[in-house]
C-alpha cells in the first residue's frame, strides 16, 4: 500500500472510514480482495509472491495496512522477511500491544523501511520504521494520512488524498464521493515534490496519487468502513497495466469478537 486516507473517530457510530491505493509492479502475482483459503477470519487481499497482504481486517474485529519507506538509503537486511507478512502478524497477534512494543523496542529493524496501521475499532496505532526513527504511538482522532514518508509528512499527494477524503465525508455518500481524488493521475507541481532521493523525474511519476504505467503502476483501490455495530465493509478495485480496470470485489463483514 502506498497512500492511505482515514478518519479515526473512535465511540462514534463509524469509529474507522478508510480509502487507499496500493502501487507495485504488475507483474508480481495477486489475489484479489476476498477470505483467504488457508486462514478464513482474514479478509483482503494477497500477495501470491511473499504471501502477506497490504490491508486486510480478521472477522474478530481487527484491521491492518502497511505501506513501504521510500529512502534509498535504507537497506534492506539479507533474508528480510517481507513487510507483508506484518499485516498477517498483527491480525492475528493474541496480544497485539506486546507484539508492537517488542517491534519498536528494535524488531522492526529486521523489515524493509514500513509503517504499520493496526486498529480495532476503538484505538488505532502507527508503528513508523524508518532509517531516522522508529517509533509506535496511538493515533490520534481525526483525518490522517499517510504515504511513503511518516504519518501526516506533507507529500502533495497524501494533502490531496486525505483533502479529498474530508469532503467525501461531508457529502455524506461513502466510500462513493470520497474514492474519486484517488483516480487521480495528475502529477504534483514540481516545487511541491519532496525529495526522497529518487531523482525528480521518478519523484514526479510517483507524485499522483493514481500511477499510470505500463509495468508498474496503481493495482488497486481499496476502501474500508467500519461500523459501531459490528459491521465492515471492504471493497477493491482493481487495475492492470496503463490503468485499464480488471474488476471490483465488495466484503460485507458481521465481526465475531473472541
Amino acid at each position: 500500500m502506498c497512500l492511505i486516507a482515514f478518519d479515526h473517530r473512535p465511540g462514534s457510530t463509524c469509529p474507522l472510514r478508510l480509502i487507499a491505493n496500493r502501487d507495485e509492479f504488475h507483474a508480481r502475482p495477486t489475489a484479489p480482495l476476498g477470505a483467504w483459503e488457508a486462514a478464513p477470519a482474514i479478509v483482503g487481499g494477497r500477495d501470491l509472491e511473499a504471501g502477506g497482504s497490504w490491508l486486510a481486517v480478521h472477522r474478530r474485529g481487527r484491521f491492518a495496512a502497511v505501506t513501504n519507506v521510500r529512502d534509498p538509503r535504507l537497506t534492506v537486511p539479507p533474508g528480510s522477511p517481507s513487510r507483508g507478512e506484518l499485516v498477517r502478524e498483527a491480525l492475528e497477534r493474541d496480544d497485539l500491544t506486546a507484539w508492537l512494543e517488542r517491534l519498536a523496542d528494535g524488531a522492526a529493524r529486521a523489515y524493509a523501511g514500513f509503517n504499520l496501521l493496526v486498529g480495532d475499532g476503538e484505538t488505532l496505532w502507527h508503528l513508523h520504521s524508518g532509517l531516522d526513527a522508529l517509533r509506535l504511538r496511538r493515533v490520534p482522532p481525526g483525518l490522517h494520512g499517510l504515504s511513503n514518508a511518516s504519518l501526516d509528512t506533507p507529500w502533495p499527494k497524501l494533502i490531496a488524498a486525505r483533502q479529498g477524503l474530508g469532503r467525501g465525508l461531508r457529502y455524506g455518500r461513502f466510500p462513493e464521493d470520497a474514492l474519486p481524488v484517488l483516480g487521480d493521475a495528475r502529477p504534483a507541481d514540481d516545487d511541491t515534490l519532496p525529495e526522497t532521493g529518487v531523482g525528480l523525474e521518478r519523484e514526479r511519476q510517483l507524485s499522483s496519487c493514481f500511477i499510470v504505467g505500463r509495468d508498474y503502476g496503481t493495482r488497486a483501490t481499496s476502501w474500508l468502513s467500519w461500523h459501531a455495530d459490528g459491521l465492515i465493509e471492504i471493497g477493491e478495485r482493481r487495475f492492470g497495466p496503463l490503468g485499464i480496470r480488471l474488476g471490483e470485489s465488495i466484503e460485507r463483514l458481521t465481526l465475531h469478537p473472541q
